[in-house]
């Protein structure tokens, strides 16, 4: 390759990563402040998060093109503490919600989030898509004088609702016609221009908070530094680290399946609490991954450190110099680019696989999307995981099967195949049977492996069932562990040291 044509490929990456940029700091803007009414604190406060934690995160963390800042999931979880104690409080559960995300870290946790089923991760992303699209539609209230809130009606809304379809219909179509300049960016700069230039009376960022403020200055959180405010913070802080760190590492997954690339759970992780410790002593309210902002940036194409870098920039440069520009920008504008965020965002192909899947997996992607819909993403998550394990354990409690024959020696031999452990005793149990088998019964383990402590116990409950009824019970190729800990059906173990498996059994017994 030529050196023009390189240095062609890297103006137009820079060009794409700094544009895409100035559309994601567009769309953080109004994010940040809503976000920050919801936790009852300032619009600074607000963005003050969007800029260091993006800038942070996006510099040193562990996905380049992600972009991170004040999200709703973490102002719901905000609300009672700064009602209760104030915003001081806010800022040192910040701090303890960053060291306990370095902690995380350190400990390289991160792997455990490539654990989480796909169904689980279809749910999350399904999920995700309804609750930004929804999200949308609190624009189109407004408060009265007398402080009650209404729905917008008449020309206010069809104004409102116009300016959206074009927005929508600039972001799918220009494209078609050129790709110079992100189709979002576009519409934002296309529909404010229009806005201004017929004078139309709509609803603006400003409409939502002035964005004007000087560089954010550090502080200590003023509270008592002891153990009462320890006992106060840390149920806050634990809350919010673990709300942070599962949409943090599940948006991470899913953009290294878009992009066919591999993220660093564990450095985005210490990247993460290393922000929220810093913009927390810098009157920040934290933050984590946005989905939604990161959908536009990597629906952009740009997938380096410097698109999130210059969204940091540009919005430190909204606040410091442009907030007369940047608050007249129309809210259905940025409605519009959310409602298309949405759009790509859900997995629309979830929709063929009913009936091409199994049940199961299905009923998992609709519990994970609805409950991040109706209550929080870290309970949505959580219960996901919680039910495909239960469902894992169920499905292979019904795979444990025998083979019955007859030695020379005249014995019943039982071959066992399958997991022996907590889901499967009870089938096991139902595969014997005791009152018809002759004098001497065999056990052969060597399809099988006993697995806790529930398995143990059925073992010997059985053992100690033939011995009841006058029958010699032998067992073949258990695990040392095994030997060690069976207690009514340790004298009838036959242990051959060279066929016996080697591997564990989870007990603590043996702790």
């Amino acid at each position: 390759m030529s050196t023009s044509k390189m240095s062609d490929s890297s103006f137009d990456e820079i060009k794409t990563n700094l544009l895409s940029g100035l559309t994601v700091a567009l769309a953080m803007v109004p994010e940040a402040i809503a976000f920050a009414l919801i936790a009852h604190v300032s619009p600074l406060t607000g963005l003050y998060a969007a800029v260091i934690v993006s800038f942070i995160t996006s510099a040193f963390g562990g996905r380049p093109g992600m972009i991170s800042g004040a999200t709703g999931a973490l102002a719901v979880v905000m609300v009672a503490l700064v009602a209760q104690h104030g915003v001081q409080y806010l800022f040192a559960t910040i701090v303890l919600m960053g060291l306990l995300q370095i902690l995380f870290a350190v400990c390289k946790l991160g792997k455990v989030i490539r654990m989480v089923p796909y169904p689980v991760m279809l749910g999350f992303v399904n999920g995700l898509a309804i609750v930004i699209f929804l999200a949308q539609f609190g624009h189109f209230k407004t408060t009265n004088p007398d402080g009650s809130v209404t729905w917008l009606s008449g020309q206010p809304l069809y104004l409102m609702v116009g300016l959206i379809v074009v927005t929508i219909a600039i972001i799918y179509l220009l494209p078609k016609l050129t790709k110079a300049i992100p189709s979002t960016l576009a519409a934002i700069i296309t529909v404010t221009l229009g806005v201004i230039y017929f004078g139309l009376d709509t609803k603006t960022v400003g409409d939502l908070g002035s964005i004007a403020g000087g560089l954010p200055s550090f502080h200590i959180p003023d509270v008592p530094w002891n153990f009462e405010t320890l006992y106060i913070i840390l149920p806050y802080a634990l809350i919010l680290a673990a709300v942070g760190l599962i949409e943090t590492l599940l948006t991470l997954n899913l953009i290294d399946e878009m992009t066919d690339t591999r993220g660093r759970p564990n450095r985005e992780s210490m990247a993460q609490g290393a922000a929220n410790v810093i913009t927390a002593f810098f009157g920040g309210m934290g933050g984590c991954a946005m989905i939604g902002q990161s959908m536009i940036n990597i629906n952009n194409g740009a997938l380096k450190r410097l698109s999130g870098i210059a969204t940091s920039l540009f919005l430190l440069s909204f606040i410091l110099f442009a907030s007369k520009w940047i608050e007249m920008i129309p809210l259905a504008a940025l409605i519009g680019v959310m409602f298309v965020v949405a759009e790509k965002t859900f997995e629309w192909g979830t929709l063929k696989l009913f009936g091409k899947v199994p049940k199961q997996d299905v009923f998992v992607g609709l519990l994970v999307g609805g409950v991040t819909i109706i209550a929080d993403l870290a309970i949505a998550v959580i219960a996901g995981v919680i039910v495909s394990a239960l469902v894992f354990a169920w499905e292979h409690a019904k795979h444990i099967a025998v083979q019955i024959e007859t030695d020379v020696n005249g014995r019943k031999v039982y071959t066992l195949n399958g997991t022996l452990f907590f889901a499967s005793i009870a089938n096991f149990q139902n595969l014997f049977s005791i009152n018809d088998d002759p004098e001497h019964v065999v056990i052969d383990f060597k399809n099988a492996r006993v697995v806790d402590h529930s398995a143990l116990m059925a073992i010997d409950s059985l053992a100690t069932k033939y011995r009841v009824a006058g029958k010699q019970l032998h067992l073949k190729h258990l695990s040392k562990d095994c030997q060690e800990l069976l207690e009514n059906a340790k004298d009838m173990i036959e242990v051959n040291l060279l066929e016996d498996p080697k591997y564990r059994v989870s007990d603590d017994k043996l702790a």
